[in-house]
């Protein structure tokens, strides 16, 4: 297939019988071993209060994998903004970038805690999310020192890190009326995504970040020697999935053997089978046709790949594969 720009949202996810300082160490190895293969981008997520998710903090785990790291851009998928002040994420990334000049993005989202008890927590609500907007405005304006109070962002003002929107809900619209690019997903819902990529570059409005519309489409794609060797690394993340939506937690990922021994209600076998389905799995062939597709129905200029398994070795694996076919 043609050559495509690749990269990788890594959720520093929790296993069964490993710690959390695991899952953090593992991301690190995982970004070194991304850039070896010629990774455009390494991104880190925020998480709180989730059994299953060591990422809680992502700048300063953008920081260590910078740090790890020489030439592959690094940043976050993302930061969700209604639970921080602006001000204090333009500080954040200013250091990012001073440190790693012209490596670092500020991926952003509009997401606040998984729980009520997380949202209390953090001082927050869900309708926090609803001025996203006005704080994505506030957080550009600290990098352009255009802040009516006054006060300076130090050392972001002047800085450049290119801002990119998590589109879940309205932030494709916000995306197009910031001018900024959009992170699209998932997979599973092509007709959705579509619409949503329409919407933003209809409404796309050139500005200071980005003269023309950007699209980067997310999701978990799998690439092993087999289709059933692929399918065996969706497992774990569809068992997690399952048991979440059944019993309200997020777990660490269990082996894809254990979950295949597990006697399953309805409920959760209806969660669990609709977990394996939609995403993009198979051998170098058969992921290559569809992403193939999945490029030409969309436009997307880049794919960022969000899986999460628990063999790390068969994930990497995976991840060779990939660069492998879509290196031109």
């Amino acid at each position: 297939m043609d050559p495509v720009r690749l990269s990788v949202l890594d959720r520093s996810r929790t296993r069964e019988g490993h710690t959390h300082p695991e899952a953090l160490r593992d991301t690190v190895r995982l970004a070194r071993e991304l850039e070896r293969l010629g990774y455009h981008r390494v991104w880190v997520s925020e998480h709180h209060g989730v059994p299953g998710v060591a990422g809680s903090a992502p700048t300063v785990l953008a920081a260590a994998v910078a740090g790890a790291t020489r030439t592959i851009r690094v940043g976050t998928g993302g930061v969700m903004l209604p639970n921080h002040r602006p001000l204090v994420v333009a500080e954040q990334f200013g250091v990012l970038e001073s440190l790693s000049p012209g490596r670092i993005d500020m991926g952003l989202g509009r997401s606040v805690g998984f729980t009520d008890g997380v949202r209390r927590a953090l001082g927050r609500d869900k309708g926090d999310a609803e001025d996203f907007e006005g704080q994505l405005d506030e957080l550009l304006g600290w990098f352009r020192g255009t802040s009516p109070t006054g006060v300076h962002a130090r050392p972001a003002e002047g800085l450049t890190v290119p801002p990119f929107v998590l589109a879940m809900g309205e932030g494709a619209g916000i995306a197009a009326r910031a001018g900024l690019p959009m992170v699209i997903g998932d997979l599973r819902n092509r007709e959705k995504m579509r619409r949503g990529i329409d919407h933003y570059r209809d409404r796309f409005r050139p500005s200071v970040w980005a003269s023309e519309p950007y699209v980067v489409v997310s999701g978990t794609i799998a690439v092993a020697g087999t289709p059933e060797e692929a399918r065996r690394l969706l497992i774990p993340e569809a068992w997690s999935m399952a048991h979440s939506r059944t019993r309200g937690t997020f777990p660490p990922l269990p082996p894809a053997e254990r979950v295949e021994a597990l006697t399953m209600t309805g409920k959760e076998r209806d969660f669990y089978e609709s977990g394996l389905t939609g995403h993009i799995a198979g051998t170098e062939e058969q992921v290559a046709h569809e992403l193939e597709t999945l490029l030409k129905e969309t436009g997307a200029q880049e794919v960022l790949v969000t899986t999460s398994t628990y063999d790390r070795e068969a994930l990497l694996d995976s991840y060779r594969r990939l660069a492998a076919i879509t290196s031109g």
